[in-house]
């Protein structure tokens, strides 16, 4: 398996620590507002990544941590007019992001540890940080990490100290040594949420907690480190600076960054008016769908969101569906992602050794940096084949169409609707006609073929078709879908 790491620039070969285990941290949210589309992407390509190491047979660590305390909150906190505490907003930020995720198909990550349930350890590192010199306290109370104590500051972002200065944008303060230092622990103001620390009432920095929790959840060194595109610089170099400082000890051996989400080509903030949360999106599109347009790109890659592409994905979708659609698989043993059980008779092979080439090929587009774009077309290809048995030889059809479930598991696809038919009416959006009457228009084809008046089902059937309602005929009865006609 191959995985691009952000630190060496480079697609390497992935050896975990511990043979057969990986422990993986990314960087969550800062629990302040509703979770938008730049963390759904996040969320997204690291639950994919998650799943596929699981199916690989690691024993995977999933650890993703919870900012919930910040500047950003104590704004909010006072700015909300019912003087709602901090607890309560990052509680009620906390259910809300656990209910976008689950609506996405996004997995729970193994831990979740809260920055406010881990001072005690971060005031332990900022002290093992002072006591080797990387830090000093100031006399307003404040901590600093002294940027150029640290050797190896900037390798993550391939940067020089001298032109980061030269760069940035700095603000002054005197209580630094140095421009380029980065708070580790805040003194309070009053009024403010607050710890009893050696250097007074105060609250952690921001880049420390992840240091701390990481450390507390997964050791001194741990395999992968992910989180989006925005962390690299300042927030990843500072972790590491702070942890292989304290620790004494390389701090991850895997870094990845997830792409960004653009709107319409344009990079989405809320100056533009053009900033989503993930249940604004979820109010007008269908979740798999948007799951799917987040998976569909390289997990590194921008992604674009638009009405065309998400149009786009529906389509994707339509298809694999259209191609499992009337094939009675619950029966099979879905759990397990077991395919034995469809051998015909004793001394067959299983049915699912009919198509073994696209589990194969699924593994190679995945084993090569999490290739989504990859395996999603080996997905296409094996609907393909699966219409074809629905044609040619139909005793195939319910082997690959659990393979084709199967993969798309995987994914985190094809698993978020009840059946195929539930999807594609779930598209529908637009209807000319209300279902009962599409149902009343059925019966009035049916009754009209029991009397052989053909001419006349045959009639209602193009009635229909014209209004982009599709009846499909087979054993089970009628059944239809929604085909938006092209304006």
């Amino acid at each position: 398996m191959q995985i691009y790491n952000t630190l060496t620039r480079r697609k390497e070969a992935f050896t975990p620590i511990e043979p057969g285990r990986v422990r993986m941290y990314v960087c969550g949210m800062t629990v302040y507002d509703y979770c938008h589309l730049g963390h759904a992407r996040v969320m997204v390509a690291f639950d994919v990544i998650t799943r596929y190491l699981r199916h690989r047979g690691y024993d995977v660590t999933y650890v993703r941590n919870v900012t919930d305390i910040d500047d950003k909150i104590l704004r909010r906190a006072d700015e909300n007019e019912n003087g709602e505490s901090i607890a309560s907003l990052t509680e009620r930020m906390i259910e809300a992001m656990h209910e976008d995720e689950a609506r996405l198909g996004v997995l729970p990550p193994d831990q979740e540890p809260r920055a406010t349930r881990h001072v005690g350890d971060i005031i332990a590192m900022v002290e093992t940080l002072i006591t080797k010199g990387y830090a000093y306290a100031a006399d307003n109370g404040d901590v600093y990490y002294r940027v150029r104590r640290f050797e190896g500051y900037g390798k993550l972002n391939n940067r020089d100290l001298d032109e980061m200065r030269a760069g940035a944008r700095i603000e002054v303060d005197e209580h630094k040594e140095d421009p380029l230092d980065f708070v580790l622990w805040k003194a309070a103001k009053p009024g403010e949420a607050s710890w009893t620390s050696p250097w007074g009432e105060g609250r952690p920095g921001w880049h420390i907690e992840c240091s701390a929790m990481s450390k507390c959840c997964l050791g001194d060194t741990f395999d992968i480190h992910g989180g989006g595109p925005d962390l690299t610089f300042p927030h990843h170099e500072n972790e590491i600076a702070q942890s292989e400082a304290a620790n004494g000890k390389p701090f991850v051996n895997t870094w990845m960054h997830a792409g960004a989400v653009r709107v319409n080509q344009e990079k989405m903030s809320k100056s533009l008016g053009n900033f989503f949360t993930i249940r604004e999106v979820l109010e007008h599109h269908d979740p798999e769908v948007v799951r799917y347009l987040l998976v569909a790109s390289h997990y590194r890659s921008a992604i674009n969101y638009s009405p065309d592409s998400l149009a786009d994905a529906r389509k994707s979708l339509e298809r694999f569906y259209h191609s499992l659609e009337g094939l009675a698989l619950e029966g099979l043993a879905l759990e397990g992602l077991a395919l034995e059980g469809l051998a015909q008779e004793e001394g067959e092979p299983a049915a699912g050794a009919v198509a073994p080439e696209f589990d194969e090929r699924f593994t190679a587009a995945m084993d090569d940096d999490f290739n989504t774009p990859g395996a999603l077309s080996v997905l296409f290809d094996l609907a393909r084949e699966l219409n074809r048995a629905r044609k040619e030889a139909p005793e195939q059809a319910p082997a690959l169409a659990l393979e084709l479930k199967r993969l798309g598991g995987i994914l985190g696809l094809l698993q978020l609707q009840q059946d195929a038919a539930t999807f594609l009416k779930a598209g529908a959006s637009g209807l000319p006609l209300s279902e009962a009457e599409i149902q009343a228009k059925i019966d009035a084809r049916a009754a009209a073929k029991q009397a052989k008046d053909f001419a006349a089902a045959d009639a209602i059937r193009n009635e229909l078709a014209v209004l982009g309602i599709i009846l499909k005929d087979s054993r089970e009865g009628t059944t239809w879908v929604f085909e938006k006609p092209d304006a």
